[in-house]
C-alpha cells in the first residue's frame, strides 16, 4: 500500500489525540529495516507537535512480531509494542510517546524522535565512547526498572530467553548459514552438540529485563539523550545479552575497537554494580560476555542469509564480513572453543 493510503488513518489518529482541529498535511515513508513494521513521517497542523510518526504493523497488529518468542499462551488484546511501551515509559526508559493507536489494525501515531541513529551520531564524532556510555546508562535504567518493578501485565515479564531459544537461533545458523557451505554430517553433528552445551551455559545465571535488539540502529540521539525504539520483543534474558548486541552488531566494531570495547564493558560493570550492588568484576564478566557475542554473531549469519535468500531482502549478506571478524575475535578470547573453530574453519575460510 502507498503512503497516501494511510493518510486517512494518520488524520483519524491525530484527531483522536488532539481533537478535530488536528489536520494531516503530508505523509512520507521512512527508511525501514528487516522488521514487519513500516513507518511514515506525518506533518501536522493544529497539534502539540508539528510532526509525528505513523507505525503500521503488517498482518495482525495483535500478533507478536517474532514467532520464535511466541510462548505467551493467550495473546495480548493490544499490540505488544503498546504493552511494552507503556511499561517502559512509566519506568523512565526513554521510549517514544504514543499519541494514539488502533491495535486491531496495527496502527500507532508516535512521537517523532528524528533521524539521527546512534550509529550516525557515533560516526560523525571523533569520540564515540561518550555516546556508547550514554547507551549503557540507558541500558542500566532498563535493567534496574525490570529488577525493581516487575509487572506481570507487561508481556516482557512473561517470556524468557532460555536454552531452547538460544538453541533455536543456533539451529537457524545451521539451517541457513551453512546452506551454501560444504559441511560433513560429522561436522554438523559436532557443531549441534557444542551448540547444545553453549545454549545451556548461556541460559544459566541472573536474568534482566532485556530489549533483545539493543543496537546502534534502534537507538537514536535526540536532545542530547539516547532514545530507544523497536522494543516490542523485550523479555527476560541473561544480563550480558543487550551489551553484547550494543557493542558488536553489524559494523559497530569498526567504531568500537577492542580497547574501547573492554573499557565500555568495564563501564557497564561499574554502572551495574553501582545500581545493583553486585560488585560485577570486568575480568570475570568478559569471558561470559564474549560467549554472548559469539552466539549473537552466529544468529546474525543465519538470519542475514535467511532474510536475503528466503525473504528476498537484499543487502544483508554483504554485511557479514564484519560479523566473521567478530567471530574470529570471539574465538581468540575463548580458547576453550578451539575445536569448534577448527571444525567451522573447514566450511568458513573467513574463520581461519
Amino acid at each position: 500500500m502507498s503512503a497516501e493510503s494511510f493518510y486517512a488513518d494518520a488524520d483519524r489518529l491525530a484527531k483522536s489525540a488532539w481533537g478535530n482541529r488536528a489536520a494531516t498535511l503530508e505523509i512520507r515513508p521512512l527508511a525501514g529495516d528487516a522488521s514487519s513494521r513500516r513507518y511514515f513521517r506525518v506533518r501536522l497542523a493544529g497539534t502539540a507537535s508539528p510532526t509525528a510518526v505513523l507505525m503500521v504493523q503488517a498482518g495482525s497488529g495483535l500478533s507478536i512480531s517474532s514467532d520464535e518468542l511466541s510462548s505467551l499462551g493467550q495473546m495480548p488484546d493490544e499490540m505488544p509494542f503498546l504493552n511494552v511501551q507503556r511499561y517502559l515509559r512509566g519506568r523512565g526508559v526513554a521510549v517514544p510517546e504514543v499519541y494514539a493507536a488502533d491495535s486491531p489494525r496495527g496502527l500507532a501515531l508516535l512521537e517523532d524522535i528524528g533521524d539521527t541513529t546512534l550509529w550516525d551520531a557515533a560516526r560523525s564524532t571523533r569520540e564515540p565512547a561518550a555516546l556508547y556510555r550514554a547507551a549503557i546508562d540507558e541500558l542500566v535504567v532498563l535493567q534496574r526498572a525490570g529488577a525493581e518493578r516487575p509487572d506481570p501485565d507487561c508481556i516482557a515479564f512473561r517470556q524468557r530467553f532460555d536454552a531452547r531459544l538460544f538453541l533455536w537461533e543456533f539451529d537457524h545458523f545451521l539451517e541457513y548459514g551453512l546452506t551454501r557451505r560444504s559441511a560433513s554430517p560429522e561436522d554438523r553433528a559436532m557443531l549441534r552438540c557444542r551448540f547444545e552445551e553453549i545454549a545451556e551455559e548461556l541460559a544459566a545465571g541472573s536474568l534482566a529485563l532485556t530489549h533483545r535488539d539493543y543496537h546502534s540502529w534502534n537507538l537514536f540521539v535526540r536532545d542530547q539523550r539516547i532514545r530507544v525504539i523497536d522494543f516490542q520483543d523485550a523479555l527476560l534474558a541473561p544480563v550480558p545479552y543487550d551489551l553484547a548486541t550494543l557493542l558488536n552488531d553489524r559494523a559497530t566494531p569498526t567504531l568500537v575497537d577492542p580497547a574501547l570495547e573492554r573499557a565500555l564493558v568495564g563501564y557497564f560493570c561499574a554502572k551495574r554494580s553501582e545500581a545493583f550492588g553486585d560488585a560485577l568484576g570486568v575480568d570475570v564478566f568478559l569471558p561470559r560476555y564474549f560467549l554472548f557475542v559469539l552466539q549473537k554473531s552466529f544468529k546474525i549469519v543465519g538470519r542475514f542469509h535467511y532474510l536475503e535468500e528466503v525473504k528476498g531482502k537484499h543487502g544483508y549478506v554483504a554485511m557479514l564480513p564484519h560479523t566473521y571478524a567478530t567471530l574470529r575475535r570471539c574465538f581468540d578470547n575463548l580458547p576453550a572453543l578451539g575445536d569448534m573453530r577448527t571444525v567451522l574453519a573447514r566450511s568458513f575460510t573467513e574463520l581461519r
